[in-house]
């Protein structure tokens, strides 16, 4: 599950559990830049959002490094944020049906009403702002997943399924004027967060590329160093941008002894590791934030990590990068770790959503009125 579930506390709080996030040109709209945060996974189709959080979309620009880095890029210190919270759902009188409404917090501080399952959105201040339950866009068979993390031998089957497939969850959707609000910049790393709501503004979740917490962080049998240790709450409350010294040992011993595994699955080493046992890709995969280039075409397959792999190369890149919504970015993922591209796709076997989303605004399919039930519910 991308980043459904993906620590004790996510699980203790489902509300503020970042399923997925997204960030890709508009196809409708050039010059446009599109955000996508979802929370709530197996949200019922009525769910309203919490007044007790901030959902917030943070974006920074993004400076290659030389080729000997083993992270691609630099962060400038410039950010860009996007703050939306919302009213009470009782809505004041208990009147569940009046409509919930949020508010958006541009970068320059300018606020942007809205209300909850506002089809064509509400726009302003160069933001167009959609928020309400719609049909899980992520695709993976995720106990494949699992069972080839538990055996130790890839367990993926073509055809795959969807786990759970029809879910739905909470989607925020902010669509952005790259001129007018983010000062024409191209190149920006983008990552969403969940945080208390408040004079305290606590750190709940963050998250950037799918699947580094479940299948890269989670494992702990394969690290030597803490076995009994559960990272991903920890790693949860870092600054993506910004990682503190703190844990960063117990993160790269984590990584390290991970990726290694994914590597080994198809008995050959794509990723050897540097004469201090690091893995290749530990500080890529910690530079966890989307990288997306507003200034290239919508793309939906291929350009998932491209932009990461063509500085890795020392190579311009080619596409927009990012995450589109219908991109099957964990073939892409599962093929980077097991055999780096040098050998046959790994897929597992899901291709595409039951229901694509689609080229126009707020572009996520509506929520099934009808969701799988998730089976801890099942009584």
């Amino acid at each position: 599950m991308s980043d459904h579930i993906s620590g004790p506390r996510a699980l203790a709080e489902p509300m503020a559990d970042i399923t997925d996030v997204y960030a890709f040109p508009s196809p409708e709209r050039p010059g446009h830049l599109v955000l996508v945060l979802n929370t709530l996974p197996f949200a019922p189709p009525s769910t309203l959002f919490s007044d007790g959080l901030v959902y917030r979309l943070r974006l920074r620009p993004l400076t290659a490094e030389g080729l000997d880095d083993p992270a691609p890029f630099a962060t400038g210190a410039l950010e860009f944020a996007f703050d939306c919270v919302f009213s009470d759902p009782g809505g004041g009188d208990g009147a569940r049906g009046r409509g919930q409404e949020g508010v958006c917090t541009t970068p320059s501080g300018e606020t942007v009403p809205f209300g909850v399952n506002d089809e064509q959105g509400c726009s302003g201040h160069g933001v167009r702002v959609f928020a309400g339950p719609r049909w899980d866009p992520f695709i993976m068979d995720a106990p494949a997943a699992l069972k080839t993390i538990a055996t130790g031998e890839l367990a993926f089957t073509d055809p795959g399924s969807i786990y759970m497939d029809g879910k739905n969850v909470l989607s925020l959707v902010v669509e952005v004027d790259c001129e007018e609000v983010l000062d024409g910049l191209e190149l920006v790393g983008v990552v969403a967060e969940t945080l208390t709501r408040g004079k305290l503004n606590v750190r709940i979740e963050r998250v950037g590329r799918p699947e580094v917490k479940n299948m890269m962080l989670a494992p702990k049998q394969f690290d030597p160093v803490n076995r009994d240790l559960e990272v991903r709450d920890l790693y949860n409350m870092e600054d993506a941008f910004q990682l503190a010294e703190g844990y960063l040992g117990a993160y790269r011993a984590r990584l390290n002894a991970n990726l290694a595994f994914w590597d080994g699955l198809d008995g050959k080493t794509d990723w050897p590791a540097n004469g201090n046992g690091a893995h290749p890709l530990t500080e890529v995969v910690l530079a966890d934030y989307l990288v997306v280039d507003a200034g290239k075409p919508y793309a939906e397959q291929g350009s998932f990590f491209e932009i990461e792999r063509a500085a890795r190369r020392g190579d311009r890149h080619e596409t927009c990068g990012g995450r589109a919504l219908n991109d099957d970015v964990m073939d892409t993922i599962f093929t980077l770790l097991v055999n780096a591209g040098n050998g046959p796709a790994i897929r597992d076997g899901v291709d595409q959503a039951t229901k694509p989303a689609s080229r126009t605004f707020p572009y996520l399919a509506p929520a099934n009125p009808d969701p799988p039930v998730p089976p801890e519910h099942h009584h």
